[in-house]
């Protein structure tokens, strides 16, 4: 049974075509995985087909009474918003028809004989839908979601805005998961959530009965949940069966035919061609020639798609610093209230070290303590000498109006407009996206720029606070090289084992210094 179809579907932002004539079908009980690279329109196509924005051309339609639960990238909570009020919005349909039920109730005892009749049978079906949803036991449900996300440890009377970025995500995957959706849209689901977390996550995933689509560029977790795979690249969608393993075979050995039958045909081409010119002018051989001039006006000529440019990172190294990067006496971080116990750590020149554990425990405040950005509670950080700080930001918080020319430019203004241009198309990004504003940018490329700005300064400590989120594979495994050949210090979070395993030469569990209780 098709729960999803979209047509013919076309798109685009200003003169940057994102679809062209895409069709595509979502069937119940698929597990689907939609991949392509940064910039290829996977986030727009999710809003297209739930209606955030209305397509150029084309028709999407869902079944009838299909409830759909969408977990978006860029979802924002409202400052004021409990966690229990957040989650407690799941239900909100449920307390519409409570209201309504109230309403009906009251005008009871005004109502004519037969309208009864008619009122009390809808209060019936009302009631009914109330108690299927599990309405009278909320706090109950509420709870045992809260509990299982590790959300129930932080307090439902906490404020949504006062949490990290993987807190949120919890928040808002938790108020999915009440919401019991017939199809769950997930863009992007485990940025911010910690290893525990997104293993949970997988099992969940695995043993959901309904139909699912999941943007993700996190390859083992994808190959562990999904059983289709629809593949974005120039304007298409591909479908294939099987797992993204599976994909990338039959994606390498159709790239392959093709352009095996494109270096054929234009040889053919080529030999058509100098016929009809040798050919042409003779008598003898005129409608020989003129049959081969039809042939070619005939041939559904093979077009290969311009390829992509691949992202190249490299980090300039800056001056040799001292032995000790910083060194922590009795540290102690948070904002409040401590995240910390006292913290007495040191990093040498040259260490490569990543902190792993949980959300919300002060990864990213250890950080920016270091940095001097969040003033410590109590102890003292001591930074080395001659130290050349690149600093990779989690998430960067506001509208950003500035193209991507006048954000390298506001950087380094000395560049002339070509160096600019060439630093930014050499972290992968097209002339159509080094020219668009920022905000208009995916996740993805937005992480490029803000890799560009890092490339371009000296360095002599890369501070990198989750540089992979939202990176597509190719990204990813450039990025890995040019941390492994880097020859200064990295302090590195990630919650992807596969990417830092191979970079770095240590790794301190934030866990064992945590005040918070896991």
């Amino acid at each position: 049974m098709s729960i999803l179809n979209v047509e013919h579907l076309t798109h685009g932002f200003g003169d940057r075509a994102i679809f062209n004539d895409v069709s595509f079908r979502l069937l119940k009980g698929e597990h689907i995985g939609l991949v392509g690279a940064n910039g290829e329109g996977k986030s727009t196509f999710m809003n297209i087909v739930t209606g955030k924005l209305m397509p150029d051309e084309g028709k999407v339609e869902w079944a009838k009474n299909v409830r759909v639960g969408y977990l978006d990238q860029h979802s924002t909570l409202t400052k004021g918003m409990t966690i229990e009020s957040v989650l407690k919005s799941a239900f909100a349909w449920l307390f519409e028809l409570e209201e309504n039920m109230n309403q009906i109730c009251d005008r009871l005892g005004e109502a004519a004989p037969d309208e009864m009749d008619a009122m009390m049978e809808e209060l019936g079906v009302i009631q009914d839908t109330l108690t299927m949803h599990d309405f009278y036991i909320i706090d109950t449900k509420v709870e045992e979601v809260a509990r299982a996300l590790g959300l129930l440890e932080l307090g439902l009377s906490h404020d949504v805005t006062d949490l990290s970025g993987g807190q949120r995500m919890k928040v808002l995957l938790a108020k999915l998961l009440l919401e019991k959706p017939d199809i769950l849209l997930l863009d992007e689901p485990t940025n911010y959530l910690d290893a525990e977390h997104i293993a949970w996550l997988k099992r969940y995933l695995q043993e959901y009965e309904n139909a699912f689509i999941l943007i993700s560029h996190d390859i083992p977790f994808l190959n562990d949940v999904v059983n289709i795979i629809y593949h974005m690249e120039n304007q298409r969608l591909d479908r294939y069966v099987g797992d993204y393993d599976k994909f990338q075979e039959v994606y390498e050995v159709k790239k392959s035919q093709l352009e095996a039958a494109y270096r054929k045909q234009q040889q053919e081409i080529s030999e058509l061609k100098d016929f009809v010119a040798r050919n042409k002018a003779r008598v003898a051989t005129r409608n020989m020639a003129m049959s081969r001039q039809k042939k070619l006006d005939k041939m559904d000529v093979i077009e290969l798609a311009a390829e992509r440019p691949k992202p190249e990172f490299d980090f300039k190294l800056g001056r040799t610093p001292g032995k000790y990067i910083f060194e922590t006496k009795d540290l102690v971080i948070g904002y409040d209230e401590p995240l910390s116990k006292p913290l007495n750590i040191s990093m040498e020149r040259g260490q490569k070290i990543a902190l792993v554990g949980a959300n919300g425990i002060g990864k990213t405040t250890l950080l920016r303590s270091i940095l001097g950005l969040v003033p410590a509670l109590s102890g003292e950080v001591t930074l080395g000498e001659n130290l050349e700080i690149g600093y990779f930001e989690q998430e960067i918080k506001g509208e950003n109006k500035n193209t991507c020319i006048e954000e390298i430019w506001e950087e380094f203004p000395a560049f002339s407009q070509y160096e600019v241009r060439s630093a930014l198309a050499k972290c992968g990004l097209t002339t159509k996206h080094i020219e668009s504003q920022v905000r208009v940018l995916s996740g993805g490329e937005q992480a490029k720029v803000r890799l560009c700005k890092l490339m371009n300064r000296t360095t002599n400590i890369l501070l990198l606070d989750e540089p992979t989120n939202h990176l597509d594979v190719d990204a990813k495994d450039e990025l890995k090289r040019a941390l492994n050949e880097y020859r200064g210090a990295v302090l590195l979070i990630c919650h992807e084992p596969d990417f830092y395993q191979d970079v770095v030469n240590a790794v301190w569990d934030c866990s064992k210094w945590t005040t918070k209780i896991l």
